[in-house]
């Protein structure tokens, strides 16, 4: 294939920058949500706001539960648990990762041996069990959530750190402030640390998304806060009604839920894909 014939790199970068376009969109529209859902919803989560199983209208414009709860008011508050969980346990997971990583990295030899031992340990530890036990034994709030997952998910970013130091650790500038005698946390500090920010944020975002879907499902399963509301507690909720698929309140009682969870998730997945490839040298190196 000549080089005329070969599609030009803007394209995909231009698609991405596109896709990292709707992902915060989408997010940003979230943040307001949570940022002011209480001044948003018309009622509160446990509000009797109607007669049971109301259909969309009036007050009450997704309709009701089987108590009378209103729906959109609970969808719009339950964003807050979303959210909170993504940030407390992305920003776990990437600070757990990242020190594991930069300590094997900069460390080759035992240390290094040790520490990726653990993390392929904890790798092929069964989670979901450890999630469902440790999670009933925190009362299932979300800061215990939150650090329950940053505990458990961590080795990814520990991986992609340390390898990300390994390499910054042959760099020119690096090996000339050895030879002048600078010590370990002075170059961490002046020369590790500053190159890994861009890659820890692109690290970041998968890992928000995937505490969002673990909450809700978390949340499903009955292991939650009772008093919070969240759409994973929602989705249990309506499942628990038999009839829900033979009458239309899956309309509006199930399926909205469904779709911000979903809608959620798509939004953080758009931005961490645009992100990754922007941020992430194992892919900025393979499109330039």
């Amino acid at each position: 294939m000549t080089r005329g014939n070969q599609p030009s790199p803007a394209r995909p970068a231009r698609g991405a920058a596109i896709a990292g376009g709707v992902g915060a969109a989408i997010i940003g529209f979230y943040v307001v949500l949570g940022l002011f859902g209480s001044r948003i919803a018309p009622f509160r989560a446990t509000e009797l706001a109607g007669k049971s199983l109301a259909e969309p209208g009036g007050a009450n414009h997704l309709g009701t539960n089987l108590l009378g709860q209103d729906i959109l008011s609970q969808l719009i508050l339950g964003t807050r648990a979303s959210l909170a969980v993504a940030v407390i346990a992305g920003v776990g997971t990437i600070v757990v990762g990242g020190v594991v990583g930069v300590i094997a990295g900069w460390s080759p030899g035992w240390c290094d041996a040790v520490l990726m031992r653990v993390t392929d340990l904890v790798l092929i530890v069964p989670k979901l069990p450890l999630l469902l036990l440790i999670g009933a034994l925190t009362g299932g709030s979300v800061l215990g959530l939150s650090l329950v997952i940053s505990l458990l998910f961590w080795p990814n970013a520990a991986r992609i750190l340390r390898s990300q130091v390994l390499s910054l650790r042959t760099r020119a500038h690096v090996r000339a402030a050895t030879g002048f005698g600078a010590g370990t946390w002075h170059q961490l500090r002046r020369h590790i640390l500053p190159d890994l920010t861009l890659l820890s944020i692109a690290e970041f975002i998968p890992a928000a998304g995937r505490a969002v879907g673990l909450q809700a499902g978390l949340a499903f399963l009955g292991v939650g806060d009772p008093t919070l509301p969240s759409w994973g507690a929602m989705i249990r909720d309506a499942v628990g009604f038999r009839a829900l698929f033979i009458t239309s309140a899956w309309k509006w009682w199930f399926a909205p839920p469904v779709l911000a969870l979903v809608a959620l998730i798509v939004g953080i997945t758009l931005l961490g894909a645009a992100a990754e490839r922007r941020l992430s040298p194992r892919l900025v190196r393979h499109t330039r």
